[in-house]
């Protein structure tokens, strides 16, 4: 869904657009927590993936509350779309060949390209405590030309 007059197909064209966005996750206190990430998003799917760690405050705000909400704007601000959904968390990687870490390298596939050494970026994933973020979109918003 997107607001009154608003085509929703133009919000969606602003989300594949971007690849820096704003992750909206709700405190223990009800307050918003505020992190920039990259997203990479499937329009046909209405999902979107993020590559997080599991020691942030957004991993443990949406372990307790999995309601978020992404927003991307263009360049010039002027328009704005926000994905809400939802939170599905992965299995923080274990392994560099387990199936979170084979997720993460599609996600840095999409956003990036062809890693230079695919081994370092598996055993960083591990090290780092990483998992993947889905936010399957219930609803879309916002303000597109």
């Amino acid at each position: 869904m997107s607001g009154p007059g608003v085509d929703e197909s133009a919000l969606w064209g602003l989300l594949t657009a971007g690849r820096l966005g704003v992750l909206a996750t709700i405190k223990r206190d009800g307050r918003p927590q505020l992190s920039t990430v990259m997203y990479a998003v499937d329009p046909a799917t209405r999902r979107i993936e993020i590559s997080i760690t599991d020691r942030r405050a957004k991993t443990a705000n949406l372990r307790r509350d999995p309601r978020a909400a992404l927003h991307v704007s263009s360049p010039d601000g002027w328009t704005y779309a926000v994905a809400e959904a939802e939170a599905e968390l992965s299995a923080v990687a274990a392994a560099p060949g387990d199936e979170t870490v084979e997720r993460l390298v599609g996600i840095y596939r999409t956003l990036a390209g062809e890693h230079p050494d695919w081994e370092q970026f598996r055993r960083a994933m591990v090290d780092e405590g990483r998992l993947v973020l889905t936010l399957p979109v219930a609803r879309v918003y916002g303000m597109a030309r």
